[in-house]
């Protein structure tokens, strides 16, 4: 029995297949695991494709096939660079203490700021911010958007 408003919790299986919450389903206590010090770390393609760059806290979800094949062109280097700096940094938030991650972290922003000029050199500005060192805000509304481009396709 649910405690709050003493309805009655079905005696049937709740099936998670189809797409919504089952009546029968339970009010849910959230965990993550806690992190220990220099946790080991995925490459960033497994990262990027498993959901997080730690393997402790690794909980597999669906990856659609279009994702894995998406993986490995210009943006999504940068796209898991990106990923890889947020989360060293929720980690650093939590043991700001760990030199060696933080090391990593500074490294890793180098390698995006890298990659993101890069990119932005051939395909035009990702974000409106980016426009600000061209000189020139017609820069940012030149299409293709970014999201409207073929990966590895160039203006």
């Amino acid at each position: 029995m649910y405690p709050k408003n003493q309805t009655p919790v079905s005696s049937g299986t709740c099936d998670d297949a189809n797409g919504i919450l089952p009546a029968c389903a339970p009010l849910a206590v959230p965990y993550v695991p806690f992190q220990q010090k220099n946790p080991k770390r995925y490459p960033q393609q497994e990262a990027l494709a498993t959901g997080t760059l730690f393997p402790g806290l690794d909980l597999p979800f669906r990856v659609k096939q279009e994702v894995k094949q998406a993986l490995g062109g210009p943006l999504a280097e940068l796209q898991a660079l990106e990923f890889v700096l947020l989360e060293l940094a929720l980690y650093l938030d939590t043991h700001a203490d760990d030199s060696e991650a933080f090391a990593l972290y500074q490294q890793y922003a180098d390698m995006e700021r890298q990659a993101r000029a890069s990119y932005e050199a051939v395909n035009g500005p990702l974000t409106r911010s980016a426009v600000a060192q061209s000189g020139d805000w017609m820069e940012w509304l030149k299409n293709p958007w970014p999201w409207e481009q073929m990966e590895g396709g160039s203006r």
